[in-house]
């Protein structure tokens, strides 16, 4: 028997948007350790001089971690190259069985220091990228599949929009897409749901903000646990939620959240979109 028979996501197809590095790259290793058969869609073929990691090198990683990887250069702003995508999983595994929306465009900045270009890049990455994937994908999944978007629990708090507009509807507009589309497709068994870390993860995008401390975050595992603990509920429960990592792992028993942290000795800071005095983004 080998390592990985019987584990939940052995021989499944994970297929996940920016997944060459952060969290989603952390996603891909930890279905990889099941025995998964996992998809790196992204741009990055060859290394970026500030952000490190390639489709070719997570997949690398993906194998020595116990799983199938097959690495495919998407451009998610292109329709096409997202069609050849999928039908390129398709070719290789079959079908799909988790679809992961990880692919994200960041940008904090008022509207009046936004120029139009960084607007509508979060726009076409953020909600028309996890809308094209998703209705690309949603033909190659079958009942029991699971779609995850990395997007938060809706708000109309102002302040989570006062300083950051466009970023906050781009990745609102991620969130509504699960209210539709989970609806759409309760009929066909597959669930789509949201997740969102309530602390900020340290990822190579964290760090190209200026004036981040480090310290005060989780690693990215500990939304790849959640993602792990959620792709495995019954997909005709849950469905069309939005869930906090911490929340998700409480449901299957984790509750000790030390492991996750980037230095024990100093707390995580609440993530945006988390109501709560604190965060590195606090707007109180």
């Amino acid at each position: 028997m080998s390592a990985t028979e019987g584990a939940p996501l052995a021989g499944k197809v994970v297929f996940i948007s920016g997944g060459s590095r952060g969290i989603g790259k952390a996603i891909a290793l930890k279905a990889a350790a099941d025995g998964a058969k996992v998809v790196i869609a992204a741009k990055t073929v060859d290394p970026h001089p500030k952000l490190p990691g390639t489709i070719h090198e997570t997949a690398e990683e993906v194998r020595a971690a116990g799983g199938e990887a097959l690495p495919v250069q998407m451009d998610i702003r292109d329709d096409d190259l997202v069609d050849a995508a999928v039908a390129r999983a398709v070719e290789e595994f079959g079908a799909i069985d988790c679809l992961v929306n990880n692919a994200s465009a960041i940008n904090l900045t008022p509207v009046s220091a936004t120029p139009m270009k960084r607007v509508d890049l979060m726009f076409d990455v953020n909600v028309r990228g996890t809308y094209t994937l998703t209705r690309a994908a949603a033909p190659a999944m079958k009942a029991g599949g699971h779609i995850v978007n990395l997007s938060p629990p809706l708000s109309l708090n102002p302040v989570w929009f006062a300083r950051h507009t466009a970023y906050t509807i781009s990745k609102y507009g991620m969130s509504m897409c699960v209210l539709g589309m989970a609806e759409e497709f309760r009929s066909s068994g597959i669930a789509v749901n949201a997740l969102w870390p309530r602390t900020v993860i340290d990822t190579e995008a964290l760090r190209m903000i200026p004036g981040v401390d480090r310290r005060a975050t989780r690693q990215p595992k500990i939304m790849a646990d959640a993602w792990h603990a959620l792709v495995q509920q019954d997909p005709g429960a849950v469905t069309g939620q939005f869930l906090l990592d911490e929340e998700i792992l409480a449901r299957v028993g984790v509750t000790d959240l030390d492991v996750y942290a980037s230095d024990p000795q100093v707390p995580p800071m609440p993530d945006l979109f988390v109501d709560g005095p604190g965060s590195l983004f606090d707007q109180g």
